[in-house]
């Protein structure tokens, strides 16, 4: 089951669609509660009661506070970045903008089936793979963290450190063999480090720089291999 929020001023467009999630999840065999808004606040203060979503529409030119203050405010006071954001507009300017805040898509208006269907089957498997989890082990106790709050790991001696986008856990062992547990949204950029690329905000050859603002090297060896996986979006 998915919970998907639309937020749009338009009521025609809200409607719209919500009417073809509503038949492509009946096509594609997807249990689906969808809600709407058609203000930036209403949708802040559902959340702000503790109410999750897995994927939202957010229009970005809403009356009073837009659809970028609203993804602002999803990713870095909520601090989630598990909601998959799917931007929709009437213009197709704003690509710089949206970028900090990690959206899955951007649908300029008016909005076809066919890229909602895309987009609803691309967060369905982003969804599966963040849910899955990566057992570790800490003295007699075993840990199940899900993948999609790993942010990145780090090599430390002997031990690997987790950091996720709430704590940071630690356990003995290789960074390489790790990376053979994990699912294919993480690349290895260094022999110290492997990171989750839903999390790489900026990327140059020879470094990334993470949403939370830290940056990482990428080693020479590596440095083929990452551009390729990370510009393919394997």
């Amino acid at each position: 089951m998915y919970n998907i929020g639309i937020c749009d001023d338009g009521e025609n467009t809200c409607y719209h669609i919500e009417n073809i999630l509503l038949q492509c999840a009946t096509e594609k065999k997807i249990q689906i509660d969808t809600f709407v808004w058609y203000t930036g606040e209403g949708l802040k203060e559902y959340l702000e009661r503790g109410n999750q979503l897995d994927i939202l529409f957010l229009d970005i030119e809403l009356f009073q506070m837009s659809g970028i203050e609203v993804g602002k405010f999803i990713r870095n006071q909520l601090d989630d970045m598990g909601m998959q954001i799917v931007y929709i507009s009437g213009k197709a300017s704003y690509a710089q903008q949206l970028f900090k805040t990690q959206p899955l898509d951007f649908l300029v208006k008016p909005v076809t089936k066919d890229r909602i269907s895309d987009v609803l089957e691309t967060a369905s498997k982003v969804l599966r793979r963040k849910n899955e989890k990566f057992e570790f082990r800490q003295g007699k106790d075993y840990y199940y963290v899900p993948m999609g709050d790993i942010v990145y790991f780090v090599s430390e001696g002997r031990k690997v450190k987790i950091i996720t986008t709430k704590e940071t856990f630690e356990f003995y062992g290789r960074l390489k063999e790790t990376a053979g547990r994990l699912s294919e949204d993480f690349v290895t950029i260094h022999k110290s480090y492997i990171v989750n690329k839903e999390y790489i905000f900026r990327y140059s050859y020879e470094a990334v720089e993470l949403v939370n603002g830290i940056v990482l090297t990428i080693s020479p060896a590596n440095r083929k291999l990452v551009r390729e996986k990370i510009l393919r979006g394997d």
